[in-house]
């Protein structure tokens, strides 16, 4: 069995809606709602969903950014919402993130080098400085010769490099990835995937990989989870996940990649969902999916499915109805 190294456990983040002039509290935004996840040492968890469905929350609550409503989060076995403001700060050491945007995430106004160096001077290990800052550009692609150039004089794939090897400063144990290749074309997303895999293998990295691109997330993830308004519809290794997915979300997701093949391609099922995604501030009762869901029955207007094991072992579904949990096939021919 691997060993734990991150648990959320049942974590909700609310935000409140504050009206008047004395800023009275009239509801609260339920980004997250009641999620529980655990990444094990050395593997990737993919987290897959819509815009709006809590997935940069959660990541902004793991690193501590934000602080949760309720709930609890491990890391190494020991809750981080029990640390005071020294522990917290040598907590970032092992827990790192890479951002969305390659561009707004960098100063435009710093060197590379300076900006690569500025986790390793926070901490005060200044101590053969530029010859470390010059290792990691080296380990992400970089060349020791662009250590003086200013962030626009990279491409996007470039400039995410320099983020991930400011990431890597400091040796962590996690990095929480929040959409790192979105914002780059196709044959570079694939560019800075591997990159990410080699230095997972080479470091002993363990990911936490966001994204609302289930391709993408096939070729890195070992577990995956899908999340939809605040809560995750289903989880389960990545085999099972894309083999035989079980809730009309995730094949909803799935029916929407294109398939190479042009006659799968158009032979096989869609599910295309109907209406808006609900708001955070005012979710449906019962099942939060239940109002797009082509299945969906009265019982599942009423009442809040449970996520439990369906299927394969390990493979976890919030659903009434799953799909495909006999004939062990999704609608979607990978």
């Amino acid at each position: 069995m691997s060993e734990a190294l991150l648990e959320i456990r049942d974590v909700n983040m609310h935000f409140p809606i504050k009206e008047g002039v004395f800023q009275k509290t009239k509801n609260h935004v339920k980004a997250v709602n009641g999620v529980s996840l655990t990444v094990n040492k050395g593997e990737t968890l993919g987290i897959v969903g819509e815009s709006g469905c809590g997935k940069s929350t959660l990541a902004r609550t793991i690193v501590g950014l934000l602080e949760p409503t309720s709930g609890d989060i491990l890391f190494e076995g020991k809750s981080i919402l029990d640390l005071n403001k020294k522990q917290m700060h040598g907590l970032r050491r092992d827990i790192q993130m890479v951002y969305q945007d390659p561009f707004s995430s960098l100063n435009p106004r710093m060197k590379a080098g300076d900006i690569i160096a500025a986790p390793l001077k926070a901490y005060r290990m200044t101590e053969n400085l530029e010859q470390r800052v010059k290792e990691l550009m080296d380990l992400v692609g970089l060349k020791a010769a662009d250590y003086n150039k200013l962030p626009h004089q990279f491409s996007g794939g470039q400039r995410q490099r320099i983020g991930i090897a400011r990431a890597l400063a400091l040796n962590p144990k996690l990095i929480i990835c929040d959409e790192p290749v979105s914002a780059l074309d196709v044959s570079v997303q694939a560019q800075v995937i591997n990159l990410l895999e080699d230095l997972q293998k080479e470091l002993d990295l363990t990911y936490v990989f966001i994204a609302h691109d289930l391709s993408v997330i096939k070729h890195i993830a070992d577990k995956v989870a899908v999340m939809y308004l605040g809560k995750v519809m289903e989880m389960s290794d990545s085999e099972s996940f894309y083999k035989h997915a079980c809730h009309p979300y995730t094949n909803a997701l799935l029916s929407a990649i294109p398939l190479t093949d042009p006659l799968k391609e158009k032979e096989r099922q869609r599910i295309v969902l109907k209406g808006e995604l609900p708001s955070p501030a005012n979710p449906p009762t019962g099942c939060v999916f239940h109002t797009r869901c082509p299945f969906a029955t009265e019982a599942c207007k009423q009442d809040i499915p449970s996520l439990e094991a369906k299927g394969d072992a390990g493979h976890l579904v919030s659903c009434f109805y799953p799909m495909n949990v006999e004939k062990k096939s999704s609608i979607v021919n990978h």
